[in-house]
């Protein structure tokens, strides 16, 4: 066992954990401790460059608007008292940013520059350095943090939970010596992030492969929604691992979406959803990779967007003469470890937040620029639950699903309450031998076939074959490294992601089925694998 028992377990480094974790020690001087996979500043965070949505005062926006574009982003599947809190508590928390030496886009008046952005009806988004969110954000509390945390385990891999008595304890990790060890923790807060490694094309970092959702997964937490894997639709089709992301910003400005033969053939400012299937059955149609970002008529574009600027100086392309080459590319797990408002998950002591949380504000869809203000909303209200001494789930948010219904009446629903359908993984006959032994190798063909199979468009079949591959990927004998830790998550998160997709049969929000094309009102739930 590495330290003392620690008070709070932050699992992960981008916005939630390190929100979470400046929180319960600079606040209520816990005694905290941060573990990473990597380094502190390699979270998936640092690569949003999106902004921040939040309503930061000035007529005529408010929460109300910025709710409802949520809920209708969410194809029915958000939980609206969650929605609620994130819109009222986000302005707070992006001013706690400020404070904490974030420095964001601002006009020659002094005033903070507000963008628009797919699914928003006004400019609500606060930028820096026009594309450098992300970024921006990481520095600030990678800052704070490194000032306030008791112990640091940078290059450690968590490997299991550890539970005793129905309780969350702490984890078992690998470290960079070999050793595995126990950290030990009174509470344990999963930041982990999403599951776009899942696909050949991603705009996520290496890292993102949905460790905490494997781990939650497999000691049996309920996760939810894991089916909705949202693909932006502009990333910059180049051959690079993660891609390049051309800001949703870009088509907020003015900037075009045409086909290879020159049409437009979409409203660049719907949903993500709609942006991305659109693209991808028009290069279906054309037997096309990729279509164009038309930015040629942007102004001042090196000024306003230098981190994109440069990305496309190095790819060779001139973004004031030339048309872009961009596709759909896997960008956000809107499901995860269903959670309460707190943050508390159904093992008491497990509490997580941002993207590898299923906390009811995403739905079927995540609204653009909606996820960096989830990990400041609730990383920090799950540190507010165990100052408060809470030591487990209530019936509020996406946790009303689990706790507000019994699972033997499915059909008896509370009002307000979305709905579940609770499941186990179905069991999948497995051959080993359809992987190469390889761990990285063995990862490419992974990701192949969900891209291929249970991406942007889905069918019967499709998921079938996926579900052939998934269950090879986990039934395979793997040896002590990180690279095998990695598959086996990857390969247990498909597992849900490809299981829950079979049995929704309908298309909603980023899950679309082209052998069910239409939403059904009847399936208007969440499946929970319990």
């Amino acid at each position: 066992m590495v330290d003392a028992e620690l008070d709070l377990l932050v699992l992960g480094s981008g916005v939630a954990g390190l929100s979470a974790a400046v929180r319960a020690a600079d606040t209520h001087k816990m005694r905290v401790g941060v573990l990473t996979k990597g380094e502190l500043p390699q979270a998936t965070t640092r690569w949003a460059q999106g902004g921040v949505a939040a309503v930061l005062g000035g007529d005529p926006d408010s929460t109300d608007l910025h709710l409802a574009d949520t809920l209708k982003a969410g194809a029915g599947l958000c939980d609206a008292e969650a929605v609620r809190v994130l819109v009222d508590e986000g302005p707070a928390r992006v001013n706690d940013l400020i404070t904490l030496g974030a420095i964001f886009d601002r006009d020659s008046r002094g005033e903070l520059e507000l963008a628009r952005e797919g699914g928003h009806t006004l400019a609500r988004i606060v930028h820096a350095g026009g594309s450098a969110t992300g970024a921006e954000v990481e520095r600030a509390l990678v800052e704070a943090v490194q000032l306030t945390a008791a112990a640091l385990h940078e290059h450690a891999f968590a490997l299991e939970l550890i539970v005793e008595a129905g309780r969350c304890r702490g984890v078992t990790a690998l470290f960079p010596d070999g050793t595995i060890q126990e950290v030990r923790a009174r509470n344990v807060l999963v930041t982990t992030g999403g599951a776009g490694q899942l696909y050949a094309v991603t705009t996520n970092p290496l890292e993102a492969t949905g460790d905490g959702i494997a781990m939650a997964l497999r000691a049996g937490v309920a996760v939810a929604d894991i089916e909705f894997i949202q693909f932006h639709p502009t990333a910059l089709s180049v051959d690079s691992m993660p891609r390049p992301l051309l800001t949703e910003a870009l088509r907020g400005h003015g900037a075009l979406l045409r086909d290879t033969n020159g049409e437009r053939f979409v409203d660049e400012l719907q949903p993500r959803d709609v942006v991305s299937r659109a693209e991808t059955w028009r290069m279906q149609e054309l037997g096309t990779d990729h279509v164009f970002l038309d930015a040629t008529g942007l102004e001042d574009f090196d000024q306003r967007f230098p981190n994109i600027a440069a990305e496309l100086t190095r790819a060779g392309l001139d973004p004031a003469k030339d048309w872009l080459p961009v596709a759909p590319a896997a960008h956000y797990t809107c499901g995860g470890i269903v959670t309460d408002l707190q943050g508390a998950s159904s093992l008491p002591g497990l509490w997580a937040a941002g993207e590898a949380s299923c906390s009811g504000v995403h739905g079927a869809n995540r609204l653009a620029s909606n996820s960096l203000l989830e990990g400041m909303v609730f990383g920090p209200r799950a540190v507010e639950a165990i100052e408060a001494g809470v030591s487990g789930p209530e019936a509020s948010g996406a946790m009303r699903t689990v706790l507000g219904m019994d699972p033997d009446r499915p059909d008896t629903v509370p009002a307000g309450v979305i709905g579940g359908r609770f499941v186990h993984l179905d069991p999948v006959e497995a051959d080993p031998s359809l992987l190469p032994e390889d761990p990285a190798k063995a990862r490419l063909v992974l990701q192949r076939e969900l891209t291929d199979n249970a991406g942007v468009l889905r069918d019967a079949a499709r998921l079938d074959a996926a579900a052939v591959v998934v269950a090879a990927a986990l039934a395979a004998p793997r040896a002590d490294t990180v690279a095998d830790y990695e598959l086996r998550n990857l390969a247990t998160v498909g597992r849900a992601v490809v299981d829950a997709a079979r049995r929704r049969e309908e298309s909603r929000g980023a899950h679309t089925r082209d052998d069910f094309p239409a939403t059904d009102p009847a399936q208007a739930h969440r499946t929970v694998f319990v």
